[in-house]
């Protein structure tokens, strides 16, 4: 009985052995992780291929946020009819970009610092108004290659122009200095004049006509733009270049969208290297000098 028992106990130890061992569960197939913007080399990517990456603010359009106060980036040009249309190196520039990407361009003017809430918001896929990549603006936009090289000056009027030979002595709590509000130009103001009274106005314009006003003693300006003003108003004056490490105009971009500052600055490249921008900058001049409106139309 017992050797039958153990027989018995035996076999069915080696059809329970077989029955584990006979069969294996068949191991998950490996699946490729998505790529993520960190994994994915957007920069070096074809254009078509970028292209069907790009997304933006609303499909197949380009939304970029500009502030019209600052020829010869971007103002009215008033035609012979009385006309007004958006002109200036940004814009041409803007819709330069938008073509190459394949998008239909929408452009939104609004004061200076809407363009940089609206850029943070992601309200907006772009902001183009002269902005200069300080690195106290990269936690709220990513910025594109520089696409333009300026400069800042010190503005005052011809009255003016001679009673103080360096920027130093512009550090005088009795002197009115004007700046745009949320500019690089406010904040220059504040490292070279921290003593005098600065005053933040809205739009270049308005620190153009405060000056010209005799509101103020001088205004701290984009180079390019102090130029621009020269020519409508002569009784301008530029006495000093303003010392500013990053001497350069980028496109802001709305944060954490790498496709599209990969095809921003793929655009950029060729625009620089086909020489199309030399001839934007150039016509934006040409047409700054003529009958221009800077700020917002009314109505």
């Amino acid at each position: 009985m017992k050797k039958a028992f153990a027989l018995l106990l035996s076999v069915a130890m080696v059809l329970s052995l077989a029955a584990c061992g006979g069969k294996k569960e068949a191991a998950p197939e490996k699946t490729d992780a998505p790529a993520s913007d960190e994994t994915v080399d957007y920069a070096a990517m074809p254009i078509d291929e970028l292209k069907k990456n790009i997304t933006t603010v609303t499909g197949g359009k380009l939304t970029v946020a500009t502030s019209p106060d600052f020829a010869p980036y971007e103002f009215y040009a008033i035609d012979d009819q009385g006309n007004a249309q958006l002109s200036g190196f940004d814009m041409a520039l803007a819709q330069y970009i938008a073509d190459y990407l394949g998008l239909e361009l929408e452009v939104v003017p609004m004061d200076f610092d809407g363009v940089l809430s609206e850029v943070t918001a992601g309200n907006v896929d772009l902001g183009m108004a002269g902005l200069s990549p300080d690195p106290t603006r990269m936690d709220a936009m990513d910025f594109s290659d520089i696409y333009y090289q300026g400069g800042q000056s010190l503005v005052t009027t011809q009255a003016n122009k001679d009673k103080w030979t360096e920027l130093s002595q512009l550090n005088d709590p009795s002197l009115a200095i004007g700046a745009q509000l949320g500019s690089i130009q406010y904040d220059l103001a504040v490292s070279n004049t921290p003593d005098a009274d600065i005053v933040q106005l809205a739009k270049v314009t308005d620190v153009v006509s405060e000056l010209l006003g005799g509101k103020l003693d001088a205004g701290f300006i984009e180079t390019v733009v102090a130029e621009s003003y020269q020519k409508n108003y002569p009784d301008l004056y530029i006495a000093f270049d303003v010392p500013y490490e990053v001497e350069g105009s980028a496109v802001g971009v709305v944060k954490d969208n790498a496709p599209l500052l990969a095809g921003v600055n793929q655009a950029i490249a060729a625009v620089l290297a086909d020489g199309s921008m030399d001839d934007f900058v150039t016509q934006a001049n040409e047409l700054a000098a003529g009958d221009i409106h800077e700020g917002l139309l009314e109505g």
